[in-house]
């Protein structure tokens, strides 16, 4: 706030205003009705006049003046607490950076200490470790036989676990049926086996601890599948971790598919091929069958990704509970040996999709098997090579005769996916496995039981499995002129030369 002072000159200016002139005429008037109320004048009107007019201009400078001082005077003090308010934030601000600064180097200082620690803790261990390495080295040299003799050392960080249950099994003495009993084969085909596997599963054996044995290995890993049982009853009964054991299995399922599969199942070469169109042939009377096609379905966990396709539809309806599962087509022999296997697609598709994703229809289309049937359900098309029974409404003689003379084969395969089941009872139930680990897993069950029916292996009744996968019919179904010409001329010679079936007369 300002205030204008004026001069002498501005004054006297100031006095003929229209302002000032108003305030005259009130103090004229005011003047004159006191004059009339007394009655008159004295005659110095002129001079009360003008000392009143200068005693009130006097008094509004001075008001004036003393406003402007207080004006002043409050900015002073508001600039001074301003300026107060400035120094004590400035100084506030300056405290707190030099705290935050201290405290950083504090902590970078911690961090490289911390650092140095851990440097120097790693160095020692490894000098530990290297000293106690050189230490049993020097041991082991210096005794020598007296350590094999005097038996096996106790490892320094592996759980001392109880092996008494393997050791017993793997006793000369162990009964044979418990054995068979167990491991689902005697001890001949076991150590045949564990003969065959030796060169792709044996570990050598460390300074720091022993490798685990091969009959050890194999067993962990038969056992499993035999019983399906989980990792942890694994665990207990073989005297190893959970995760050496799931190892363990993993490892000699791919040593199964690596070294055994190409030697126990393969498709037949000519002269057993022969032999197996005779087998058959003396079974049904139809010539030239080189195999007995079947598919089944193996419960798995719910997969992650992908979940719908491996929904099975019908194993959900019949028992009432959502079930995942994938397929395992094959094709047998007269003796229910696999000769080809198709392994891991989706649940949710049908038979006839999954035989056209296999090798064998592959081979199929190639011509490579002539001469040759393979004999299907309803669920599979017919097609040149694969014989399916008719599924029409009323069959004729020639035509019923002929499925069930179709059905005694297709029984064959059946039977041997049965005792597969059955003999290796993780296909009944779902697996601690990871899907893309499960083909591997079930390859090596089949060929496991190639191996027992070579061998002639019995089977206990108690582990028979009645399979109950559905036969899908299928509907419009294109069959090829030749082959529709083939299964009619077949039919008709069956019914004309005694061989048809009679439980339909």
């Amino acid at each position: 706030m300002s205030f204008t002072f004026l001069s002498p000159e501005d004054y006297s200016y100031s006095i003929s205003s229209s302002w000032f002139q108003e305030l005259d005429n009130g103090f004229n008037r005011k003047r004159g009705d006191d004059e009339d109320s007394r009655g008159g004048g004295d005659g110095n009107g002129l001079l009360n006049e003008e000392a009143l007019r200068k005693s009130g201009y006097g008094d509004i400078l001075a008001s004036l003046l003393l406003l402007e001082e207080e004006a002043k005077q409050e900015e002073d003090e508001w600039i001074a607490e301003s300026q107060q308010h400035k120094a004590l934030f400035e100084s506030n601000h300056k405290r707190k950076l030099e705290a935050m600064n201290e405290y950083y180097n504090q902590l970078q200082h911690h961090y490289l200490q911390v650092d140095q620690l851990d440097s120097s803790t790693v160095k020692r261990s490894r000098k530990s470790a290297s000293a106690l390495a050189m230490a049993m080295a020097s041991t082991v040299a210096a005794d020598g036989n007296e350590n094999v003799k005097g038996g096996q050392q106790r490892r320094l960080w592996v759980k001392d676990r109880s092996k008494d249950w393997w050791d017993c099994c793997n006793h000369p003495d162990f009964p044979e049926e418990e054995f068979r009993k167990e491991f689902r084969m005697s001890k001949a085909t076991f150590g045949m086996v564990c003969r065959e596997l030796e060169p792709a599963v044996m570990k050598k054996n460390t300074l720091l601890r022993d490798a685990i044995p091969v009959r050890q290995r194999v067993a962990v890993c038969i056992w499993r599948l035999a019983t399906g049982e989980p990792l942890r009853l694994v665990s207990k009964r073989f005297g190893l971790g959970i995760s050496t054991c799931h190892k363990l299995v993993l490892e000699v399922c791919s040593a199964i598919r690596t070294v055994l599969m190409p030697k126990f199942l393969q498709w037949p070469d000519e002269n057993k091929m022969k032999d197996t169109k005779q087998a058959f042939q003396s079974i049904s009377g139809i010539p030239n069958i080189g195999g007995s096609l079947y598919t089944t379905h193996v419960p798995i966990m719910a997969p992650k990704e992908n979940m719908g396709a491996y929904f099975n539809r019908r194993h959900t309806e019949r028992n009432q509970k959502t079930c995942y599962s994938i397929t395992v087509q094959g094709v047998v022999d007269q003796k229910g040996v696999f000769t080809d296997v198709c392994i891991g697609w989706p649940g949710s598709m049908a038979d006839d999709k999954v035989l056209e994703k296999s090798a064998l229809f592959q081979r199929v289309n190639k011509g490579d098997l002539r001469d040759v049937w393979i004999v299907g359900n309803s669920g599979y098309p017919l097609m040149d090579c694969v014989l399916v029974p008719y599924t029409h409404h009323n069959l004729t003689w020639a035509q019923h005769g002929f499925n069930e003379k179709l059905g005694e084969i297709q029984n064959v395969a059946k039977e041997a996916f049965g005792r597969l089941k059955g003999r290796w009872s993780c296909l009944q139930k779902r697996i601690e496995v990871k899907l893309q680990e499960l083909p591997m897993l079930l390859g090596a069950c089949c060929v496991l039981h190639n191996i027992c029916e070579m061998n002639n292996e019995e089977m206990a009744p108690q582990l028979q499995f009645d399979l109950f996968d559905d036969e899908v019919v299928l509907e419009n179904n294109l069959r090829p002129a030749n082959a529709v010409h083939a299964r009619d001329h077949i039919a008709h010679n069956l019914l004309h030369h005694g061989l048809g079936g009679s439980s339909f007369l």
